[in-house]
């Protein structure tokens, strides 16, 4: 093996060329997505997804109970499988632990996992427990779906609308809240506490799931492109694009935000939370116009079509009005780890 090569650290390659390295080990019909998907029976394709979260990475006692930091390791999962188009049937947990970590505090972390799960009639079915230097929780969830229904990067073409359920920035905005409470002195409690609660308690959209499929009720169903936003709006759009061979133009004033952001943040700074805030756990979907505009009416102001799919590569953000220069949007803006 090349010296040069064999020398290189994780953090000389990065999150991506990481996972560029790690996916030649895998079946390339499996990998891509959310999660796999695995043929179990004519009607239902099972779906598997796993989620590695790190204390001090992922979670923190500074800004997250061991209940909110269970809620959210399993609301990240089961964001995953919505983003597959599928209903989830369980998860399992495996569980790194220092000796020294109060048994109530692994009581507590569960507890928040299993009030997340109970929304959803889904269950812890297993997991294991070892020892280690660091806090780290590993979810692998379960789900299923009619192969006829499952969300896929790579399902993207050029003149689909691109959608985008809730809104975006939230996330963060609610985590740089509890880290300076110095910070948004002019919000009103109520908008405080809402970013908070978006950060701390995040709501996985299989919601949405049901009202998609009974759009797309048909013979012969369109194929549906889409992702999650956890790790942020601009990136997840990025993947579908890179995944399906397209480009995209997104509307700046289309971006949903929140209209807390209009009482503390200038609008660059909310442009950059809701592009690269992550943790959002909404749904980034591309369809064709019309059953785009019947999702959008359905779900009313929690949805909204933020751009289209284009010809070429280049994942562009303009403003009609204007008043902004256009961008090019990279991953390179957003988070990555070991770039850090």
């Amino acid at each position: 093996m090349n010296n040069e090569l064999s020398s290189q650290q994780v953090k000389d390659i990065g999150e991506q060329g990481l996972l560029e390295r790690l996916q030649r080990f895998c079946p390339p019909e499996i990998i891509g997505d959310d999660a796999a998907v695995l043929e179990t029976a004519p009607e239902q394709f099972l779906v598997v997804t796993t989620d590695v979260l790190v204390d001090g990475v992922h979670f923190s006692n500074l800004t997250t109970s061991p209940e909110d930091a269970g809620w959210r390791a399993a609301a990240a999962n089961l964001s995953d499988l919505a983003a597959m188009g599928a209903s989830p049937l369980g998860i399992t947990v495996g569980l790194g632990l220092p000796g020294e970590v109060r048994v109530s505090w692994v009581e507590r972390l569960y507890q928040g996992m299993t009030e997340c799960l109970q929304k959803y009639n889904t269950s812890i079915v297993g997991g294991d427990v070892v020892r280690s230097p660091v806090t780290t929780l590993a979810i692998t969830a379960f789900g299923q779906v009619n192969p006829n229904q499952i969300i896929r990067r790579s399902a993207a073409v050029v003149g689909d609308a691109i959608i985008v359920t809730g809104v975006h920035g939230a996330s963060r905005a609610g985590l740089e809240l509890l880290l300076h409470p110095e910070l948004g002195q002019d919000l009103k409690d109520a908008e405080r506490m809402a970013l908070i609660r978006a950060h701390q308690r995040p709501q996985p959209r299989l919601d949405v799931l049901p009202i998609l499929q009974k759009i797309l009720a048909s013979p012969c169903p369109m194929p549906i492109a889409g992702i999650d936003s956890s790790d942020g709006l601009a990136d997840a759009i990025i993947q579908i694009c890179r995944a399906s061979g397209v480009g995209a133009v997104l509307e700046r004033g289309q971006i949903p935000i929140p209209e807390a952001f209009d009482h503390w943040l200038t609008p660059d700074q909310a442009l950059a939370y809701a592009l690269y805030g992550g943790e959002d756990f909404e749904l980034v979907l591309c369809l064709s116009q019309e059953p785009a505009l019947a999702l959008v009416e359905h779900l009313g102001k929690d949805a909204a079509i933020v751009g289209n799919i284009t010809p070429g590569s280049t994942v562009r953000l303009q403003d009609e009005q204007k008043k902004f220069p256009d961008q090019i949007l990279s991953l390179s803006q957003g988070f990555q780890h070991f770039n850090q």
